[in-house]
């Protein structure tokens, strides 16, 4: 049974990997979301996230390592994120989960973790 302690074992670190970078190619041109992200870390901002999936996923600890505590919502809050943005975040990762085939398993244990994250980062009242 995968859990999100065994996820990056179970998934792969590479896939993982890929399932960023495919996130991040629908966050650069969307109109709602892509505006958040400075235009010149783009591979900065994939790979902390990356590095914070694997090691949250049960994976190597590089994000703790660079980064220390994750401190989420602290480091969203100059942005503003209300329930579309949510809601964006959570289509463009799940059709990445689909095009690089992520196991029905796998992300059955991902979707709730990553649902209850990004409502998490909601910061305005709406």
């Amino acid at each position: 049974m995968i859990t999100l302690d065994t996820l990056c074992s179970e998934v792969g670190e590479a896939k993982l990997r890929a399932m960023v970078a495919a996130f991040y190619l629908r966050v650069k041109t969307d109109a709602l979301i892509g505006k958040m992200y400075p235009p010149e870390d783009w591979a900065g901002s994939e790979k902390r996230l990356a590095d914070f999936l694997v090691y949250r996923f049960g994976g190597p600890q590089t994000y703790i390592e660079e980064r220390g505590h994750p401190r989420l919502r602290g480091r969203h809050m100059p942005f503003s994120i209300g329930s579309a943005e949510r809601d964006r975040w959570l289509e463009m990762m799940g059709a990445a989960m689909r095009e690089v085939e992520v196991t029905d398993e796998a992300v059955a244990v991902m979707e709730p973790f990553f649902v209850q994250v990004a409502d998490m980062m909601r910061n305005r009242a709406e």
